[in-house]
């Protein structure tokens, strides 16, 4: 894989066809492919060349020991698109990857010419801090979860009834959770990206134009902090997709899919 030195540390990337580049990012404990199975083959027919990484903490970019900051990942995300002279360009990020693109947008307007902000917040409410903090203990004491308990967790947090409740369905994504469960190599340092203070006010500023795309059923950025976002930003609109959790753009594709190509075609 290629890779580019920047913030100190090497992020290992890939291009998907040809056009104007897109880069995509992805969110916390996942690999950039993950992009791969819906969002960069309709980008690629639509015209475009997209662009996925692995953030810090996801091999094979480095995995510096360690708590992460956002301060960081926003760092090695400026230094990537500098390196690869794609600035200004279109974003796509979803949960940590797009708050990642709302600091890249309020920082460093120059390098953001739209961003489409999937299952994103500005701020954290008590429900999600304490989701995050017990995450965070859970780091700092060293246990790993057994990967059938970590998939069944996995699945009731980022999918929807919708999913869930279909036998079917369900199954096939907890076998794909326990895989993923037991080949994970992820850095916990990742688990601190998320802190942040309420960022409405800087968003405000933000010149860019943007779409937030939400998930109705979404546990981990539920539509109104998504919405939060979306008033926020001057110049932003925000979509809703129904049944589907914090992984809709893995349950919901096509709508996804839609959402996001019409919004990149006009901006």
């Amino acid at each position: 894989m290629p890779h580019v030195f920047t913030n100190g540390i090497r992020l290992a990337y890939e291009r998907w066809g040809r056009g104007e580049r897109v880069l995509l990012i992805m969110g916390s404990s996942a690999s950039g492919r993950a992009w791969t199975l819906h969002q960069t083959p309709a980008l690629v027919e639509a015209g475009y060349q997209a662009v996925t990484f692995d953030n810090r903490g996801i091999p094979p970019s480095d995995v510096p020991p360690g708590r992460y900051s956002l301060a960081d990942m926003v760092a090695d995300t400026k230094g990537l698109i500098e390196a690869l002279a794609a600035a200004p360009c279109r974003i796509v990020g979803v949960s940590l990857g797009a708050m990642i693109a709302q600091e890249l947008a309020i920082q460093w307007p120059h390098l953001v010419r739209s961003a489409v902000l999937i299952a994103t917040k500005s701020r954290t409410d008590a429900a999600r801090q304490a989701h995050s903090e017990a995450f965070r203990a859970l780091a700092d004491s060293g246990v790993t979860l057994p990967p059938q308990f970590d998939a069944a967790l996995s699945a009731f947090q980022m999918l929807s009834p919708a999913s869930l409740n279909d036998d079917r369905t369900a199954s096939l994504w907890l076998e794909t959770f326990t895989v993923f469960a037991r080949d994970r190599k992820t850095s916990a340092g990742q688990q601190w990206a998320d802190e942040m203070p309420d960022r409405r006010a800087a968003l405000r500023g933000v010149t860019a134009p943007c779409r937030v795309i939400a998930f109705s059923d979404d546990l981990i950025t539920p539509p109104y902090l998504g919405a939060e976002v979306a008033e926020a930003i001057p110049d932003c609109d925000y979509v809703e997709i129904e049944s589907c959790g914090h992984y809709g753009y893995l349950e919901r594709p096509a709508e996804v899919n839609t959402a996001m190509l019409e919004f990149l075609a006009k901006n």
